[in-house]
């Protein structure tokens, strides 16, 4: 086994939705998406985000775009026009989802 960050094998998108972040993770190819779709749960990314999502995380899939759709509830302090964080719409929750270490097979590029 390797660690890769996920940044390598996928792009992401993100913004908000009341005091909810969305986080759009678009995989490079279908090989790539398989392993995220197995490797990215909803628990790995609510642990991977530590304490600022304090909600559920719901994943949503869209195997026709490669892609994997998650909405991080509770996480932006209120929303855009309550919060006082640095990012009250979710615009960097994609970037710090990219972070995330992966453990994938030898031999898969």
């Amino acid at each position: 086994m390797r660690k890769i960050k996920l940044r390598e094998i996928a792009h992401a998108r993100s913004g908000d939705k009341g005091d909810s972040s969305n986080v759009g993770l678009i995989a490079n190819d279908e090989k790539a998406f398989n392993l995220i779709k197995k490797l990215v749960t909803p628990e790995r990314v609510k642990q991977h985000f530590g304490g600022i999502v304090k909600g559920d995380v719901i994943r949503y899939e869209l195997p026709n775009l490669h892609c994997l759709n998650f909405i991080l509830h509770d996480s932006l302090g209120g929303g855009g026009s309550e919060s006082l964080r640095n990012d009250a719409q979710g615009k960097t929750h994609g970037q710090a989802m990219l972070l995330m270490e992966l453990e994938i097979p030898e031999g898969i590029e």
